[in-house]
């Protein structure tokens, strides 16, 4: 009896999306919700580490042009 057959693959296929759907309604239920018109403060902050990790990546790698191998 082989372990990859038709029963197997119909029952993968099932629970891969019945998990893709779990973990959808759960990453839709922890996204900062909007409050009075402006984000939250978690949100705030996570945006503001994003564009700073951004920037910091950017900026090393400009200068990696300035650097010539040794002979």
């Amino acid at each position: 009896m082989s372990i990859v057959n038709r029963r197997n693959a119909v029952m993968g296929w099932v629970a891969w999306e019945v998990g893709k759907r779990v973990i959808r309604y759960k990453a839709m239920h922890a996204v900062p919700k909007v409050e009075e018109r402006r984000p939250n403060k978690g949100a705030i902050a996570l945006f503001a580490a994003t564009v700073g990790g951004i920037v910091f990546f950017l900026r090393r790698r400009s200068g990696d042009d300035d650097v010539l191998p040794s002979e």
